[in-house]
């Protein structure tokens, strides 16, 4: 992927350049060899693998959950926990059976597409479900937390340790509103841009946040160095009004699946979408070298997880 100006396509048109088409319309169909090559190199080489006719089929009560008065007011997402099957961030008097269905069914069908599409097998691990009923565009956040500006992914108080981090996503719109995204430049060359500018984590920081109870395990100089980026990237108006991008439009029925710790996003508009996030060891990878850890170690000239 190379950066070029900004421009506006359809994901279909946008195929050649940031996405990859992947031509299964089965979730529980088993993908042939060439899906599955075109797939993992894709991912691992910063591309968005694109199913362009693979919806995810909701029942007529899981339909009636297309509504954003269905969050607990103050949040923009429901999430679900598939290995405890803990469901929250609802609003009271919704039908609680039809959401842990809803999103138990996603989970279990994301699974499975990537059981069959890659060879991570036991070093891909599921992470939380996630249901996006409210318009991406408009919402009042801080810069930090507002997704419509490019950033690359990192968890705040949940250490990696230079793990991958993939997200599954399926546009569930009933009518034809796409969501939209863009797509930046290279890690690489976000890396190179922001990572000069990165002081080492304090001495003794890591610790203390987990003593604290900020982080849930110790931050790893990785994790310190990712989520720099991340906040550096979002905070900076000058970077996100001038950086290269493309923008790609999901339609309904449309399902895309990333590396968001390395692909630079926004989801700059669009309402009802499941996402479903993993985790990945970096050994697990066709080409670890590809991963953003090894690439900031590349630069930095030392280990960091």
């Amino acid at each position: 992927m190379t950066p070029s100006s900004p421009s506006s396509v359809t994901a279909a048109e946008r195929a050649t350049s940031v996405c990859v088409p992947v031509g299964t319309t089965d979730w529980l169909a088993a993908p042939d060899a060439a899906m599955k090559r075109d797939a993992v190199a894709g991912l691992e080489r910063g591309d968005v693998v694109l199913f362009p006719h693979l919806p995810f089929a909701l029942s007529p009560a899981e339909a009636k959950l297309l509504d954003p008065a269905v969050v607990k007011e103050g949040t923009k997402t429901v999430k679900y926990d598939p290995d405890t099957g803990r469901v929250w961030g609802y609003a009271e008097g919704i039908d609680a059976a039809a959401m842990k269905s809803m999103m138990e069914r996603y989970a279990d069908h994301t699974r499975r597409l990537l059981g069959a599409l890659t060879p991570y097998g036991s070093a891909l691990k599921i992470g939380n479900t996630s249901f996006r009923p409210v318009e991406a565009q408009g919402r009042q956040q801080s810069k930090r937390h507002d997704d419509t500006r490019l950033h690359v992914d990192a968890f705040p108080s949940r250490p990696s340790h230079g793990q991958r981090i993939m997200r599954v996503f399926t546009n569930v719109h009933p009518g034809t509103k796409p969501r939209v995204w863009r797509v930046g430049e290279p890690f690489e060359t976000v890396a190179q841009r922001f990572l000069p500018k990165i002081a080492a984590p304090f001495p003794g920081s890591a610790q203390l946040m987990k003593l604290v109870g900020i982080t849930k395990s110790r931050r790893s100089p990785a994790d310190h160095y990712m989520l720099q980026l991340h906040d550096r990237m979002k905070l900076d108006d000058g970077y996100q009004s001038i950086v290269p991008h493309q923008t790609v439009e999901f339609t309904p029925g449309q399902t895309w699946m990333v590396f968001t710790d390395q692909v630079s996003h926004a989801a700059m508009s669009g309402q009802h979408a499941l996402e479903q996030t993993f985790t990945l060891e970096i050994d697990g990878m066709a080409d670890p070298e590809r991963a953003p850890v090894r690439v900031l170690e590349r630069m930095k000239g030392r280990k960091l997880h």
